[in-house]
């Protein structure tokens, strides 16, 4: 599972990286990072509950909190690092099923083309995800399969905020 994890990453890097929405060195944000953990544990059980019939959804949100939690942090993060359960108080917002709509609007304040090219970008690397996974021929149910989709949930998650941290402006560059 190691090494799908880290073919994911890569792929997803190189396609984030033609579309000029990541730079060459990823940034590295471990306030955001240790979120990660915490978000899952509370995800799962709404992510592989839709995973069945809305798979791009299951893991293309994970991508939407990445990029939420960047953007808090960014902002608030004095207040949105207390929120005991940071999954949790994203989702209430709007419900499970228009967190993306909400995270998108309320969260990144996009509009217009903004709006609707993150949502593209997103579904994309979300199948592209879906499509690695599929490929790995795991037996539904099964241990394997459940690491697998933590996998993917974690390198969209750090993706997403990787995105959200470089249009806020933040690049991890060499230092002479």
């Amino acid at each position: 599972m190691e090494n799908f994890e880290e073919q994911l990453h890569k792929d997803l890097q190189q396609f984030l990286l033609s579309m000029k929405e990541v730079d060459e060195r990823l940034p590295e944000c471990p306030d955001v990072e240790e979120k990660w953990e915490e978000i899952a544990k509370s995800y799962v059980p709404d992510g592989i509950r839709e995973f069945q019939n809305y798979p791009s959804a299951s893991l293309g949100w994970m991508m939407y909190i990445g990029m939420a939690v960047a953007k808090m942090w960014d902002t608030e993060w004095d207040i949105y690092s207390k929120i005991e359960d940071l999954y949790t108080y994203i989702r209430d917002k709007r419900g499970y099923d228009a967190m993306d709509e909400y995270i998108r609007e309320e969260v990144l304040l996009l509009k217009g083309d903004d709006y609707t090219q993150l949502e593209k970008l997103t579904g994309e690397c979300a199948s592209r995800v879906y499509n690695a996974l599929m490929h790995q021929h795991l037996e539904p149910g099964t241990k394997e399969a459940f690491n697998g989709y933590i996998a993917c949930l974690r390198q969209l998650y750090h993706m997403g905020a990787a995105i959200q941290l470089k249009r806020m402006g933040y690049h991890m560059t060499k230092m002479n």
